[in-house]
């Protein structure tokens, strides 16, 4: 491990979002001027290949990453911002664990991304009453 792939790792380990490969050469030449975007993408595919990251593909055609050391959590991409906004619900993990068991399976890992559109201000009123609760980001 290169010192240059510790500052991408670490940056990724701090990032809040999910950055692109782009978006973390922009932060790791803040810290090192010298670091390429070709190393960038080297040490991407090498810690996914490891395991330490997960690649994701949302909507917009460009991979994103995170650190593989964060509790397992789920994704709901707003189509209008691009934001993608992580979630846990039992509830689903539950649901996941009956369906795989009633075909004969265990699960052992799942992705699961929704793709939405940010409701109407009419929706939102509809919706006032439900038990959903809005997670935070």
């Amino acid at each position: 491990m290169t010192g240059q792939r510790r500052i991408i790792l670490r940056i990724l380990d701090k990032a809040s979002d999910h950055p692109d490969v782009e978006e973390l050469h922009r932060r790791a030449v803040a810290v090192d001027a010298r670091i390429a975007l070709s190393t960038v993408y080297r040490t991407m595919r090498l810690l996914v290949e490891a395991g330490i990251v997960e690649r994701h593909e949302f909507s917009e055609g460009r991979a994103r990453y995170e650190s593989a050391a964060h509790e397992h959590h789920d994704h709901l991409i707003d189509l209008v911002s691009g934001h993608v906004i992580e979630f846990q619900s039992p509830e689903i993990e539950a649901l996941q664990a009956q369906i795989a068991a009633k075909l004969g399976y265990r699960i052992v890992g799942h992705r699961l991304q929704l793709f939405g559109l940010p409701l109407t201000q009419e929706e939102r009123e509809r919706n006032a009453g439900s038990a959903v609760t809005k997670p935070s980001c």
